[in-house]
């Protein structure tokens, strides 16, 4: 299975991709790290007045560790920003800053899709560990041909990989609707103007290419498992 070359028929064209949206999203954060927004703030300061205006008063900001680490937590209710968005004064820092600030928007809101990937973030921690193994096993078992137990096992691996599929497929509205509220609310509450809104939203746009290529190689990895067990299109063997 580690040699199959009908498995990087199936992940290879998704795993460039990611590639180059990882090059993209650095490179395009990289370019408009040098351009300051109208309002000269910073990526804290820009977050911390587009949630007040909106009405959300209860959010906290932090500075955390690592290169574009940003990420809202819905449990303390706290951005959590890289220290080149916390206190960088430039469009990558702002429309960084004011995704994240999207994302505690769509948890003040209820939105969704949002509650849903919240759900899944246990359950997926668990499958991304197990799938795999339990996958292993039931082929090296023989898969349908060892009787139920390496069926069984494949199916259960299966079924787990699924999971994480799944919470890659509800990442994409996430991402997607918390980029349009930061592209929108970055020009109404002043922070760049009208004419910085695409560089702003440049950086989000590659970004969310990344949370693409994530979702299309967990289906198409999915698709190769179902095949290579034989649930899918008759088994190889």
């Amino acid at each position: 299975m580690f040699f199959d070359p009908i498995y990087f028929l199936f992940v290879g064209p998704p795993m460039l991709l990611a590639m180059y949206a990882s090059f993209l999203t650095k490179s395009r954060f990289q370019k408009y790290a040098r351009v300051a927004p109208s309002s000269g703030l910073t990526g804290a300061q820009a977050a911390y007045q587009m949630l007040r205006r909106e009405g959300l008063n209860d959010v906290g900001i932090e500075q955390t560790r690592g290169f574009l680490s940003d990420h809202y937590d819905p449990r303390s209710k706290v951005l959590r920003l890289s220290p080149d968005v916390y206190g960088g004064r430039s469009l990558s820092a702002v429309g960084v800053a004011c995704h994240e600030a999207g994302h505690a928007l769509q948890d003040a809101q209820n939105y969704a899709p949002l509650n849903l990937r919240s759900a899944l973030v246990p359950m997926t921690t668990f499958s991304s560990r197990l799938s795999f193994p339990i996958i292993f096993v039931g082929l090296i078992l023989g898969g349908a041909q060892s009787g139920p137990l390496g069926m069984s096992l494949i199916q259960l691996g299966i079924i787990l990989f699924g999971i994480t599929t799944l919470f890659t497929l509800v990442t994409l509205p996430v991402e997607w609707d918390a980029s349009a509220r930061a592209k929108r609310l970055m020009v109404k509450n002043g922070i760049v103007s009208p004419q910085q809104e695409g560089d702003a939203g440049a950086v989000l746009n590659a970004a969310f290419l990344t949370y693409l290529a994530s979702a299309i190689s967990s289906l198409m990895t999915l698709l190769y498992y179902l095949m290579r067990s034989g649930l899918l299109g008759g088994s190889r063997d």
